[in-house]
């Protein structure tokens, strides 16, 4: 089904296409039985509830597995890459399933501390050769299991940074041949309903120019290097900012369940935003409050150095 052209000057699902999509009506797709089944946006009312000062703008040195510190409907979005399991210096050796296990407690907490519409963003690689792990696939199941409205999908490519890697198995032939990623992915869900609202009247500070360009389903930029940055898988500030301009209004709350170097925070902050973010390695807690200090003129430290 595609779309037709509205008596109003806008478009709707028709089964003859139209390029266009202006003030489109799609109420006959969504009514389709492609549907049937399918999570459906709750009325809910809007609450928001504040964050404790002491906990705004810091970085929570324990497990995101209980962000007790923020209070439920207090998040505005959730932006993070999550450790991937294979055996960087941060990461433990868990199973796939105790990995997943991890990550889905991350996940539920994110769920409750969220506002009603509030999104969650979750920059993401698949995984290994042999086999192929899908680890988008794994996540986009368990955020769905928990409740979760998914938005879409984000593909990042990383072709203007990636390295020449040789890694492509058995050279001109088809015996074991070995597809190179050049890409990785930003998953987006938003919790109970499809609309985020705006009561206190804040200020959307994208541009003409971002909003076309960020609302493409793939972006384009480079990979920052884990030595410059001083961490082992750092994503770039690029990722956070885009997320957090597309998603939230000035001064709204951004969460980092995994801060690492910062990156989310630092986007933040230089995007008129607050942050909260956790890290249970005191260095990187460290490193990473060194570098949010110096973007933010002012000094910030790790609240607790208890994991659980």
């Amino acid at each position: 089904m595609t779309r037709r052209r509205r008596k109003d000057g806008g478009t709707k699902t028709s089964s003859f296409g139209s390029p266009g999509r202006i003030g489109h009506d799609s109420s006959s797709f969504y009514a389709s039985r492609l549907y049937e089944g399918q999570a459906k946006a709750k009325k809910v009312q809007y609450v928001e509830n504040k964050i404790p000062a002491e906990f705004l703008d810091k970085i929570i040195c324990s497990s995101s597995e209980n962000m007790k510190e923020l209070p439920d409907n207090s998040i505005h979005i959730m932006v993070t890459s999550p450790p991937y399991n294979v055996g960087k210096d941060y990461d433990d050796d868990l199973t796939l399933s105790e990995y997943l296990a991890f990550l889905k407690s991350v996940w539920k907490e994110t769920l409750r501390v969220l506002v009603p519409g509030g999104r969650a963003c979750i920059n993401v690689a698949n995984l290994g050769r042999k086999p192929y792990i899908p680890l988008a696939s794994f996540i986009v199941d368990d955020m769905l299991d928990l409740g979760f409205l998914m938005r879409g999908e984000l593909i990042w490519d990383k072709n203007t940074s990636a390295s020449p890697s040789t890694a492509w198995g058995t050279w001109l032939s088809p015996r074991n041949a070995i597809l190179r990623d050049i890409h990785e992915y930003i998953l987006v869900f938003c919790k109970d309903t499809f609309t985020r609202e705006n009561p206190q009247k804040r200020e959307s500070t994208i541009t003409k120019e971002e909003f076309l360009e960020y609302t493409k389903s793939v972006w384009q930029f480079s990979a920052v290097r884990a030595k410059k940055i001083g961490h082992p898988a750092p994503f770039p500030k690029e990722l956070p900012y885009r997320c957090i301009q597309l998603y939230t209004f000035k001064d709204e709350i951004v969460l980092d369940p995994f801060i690492g170097s910062g990156q989310a925070a630092i986007a933040a902050i230089e995007s008129g935003r607050h942050f909260v973010g956790y890290d249970i390695d005191e260095e990187y807690v460290r490193h990473a409050n060194e570098r949010i200090s110096a973007s933010a003129g002012q000094e910030l430290f790790p609240l607790s150095k208890s994991r659980y």
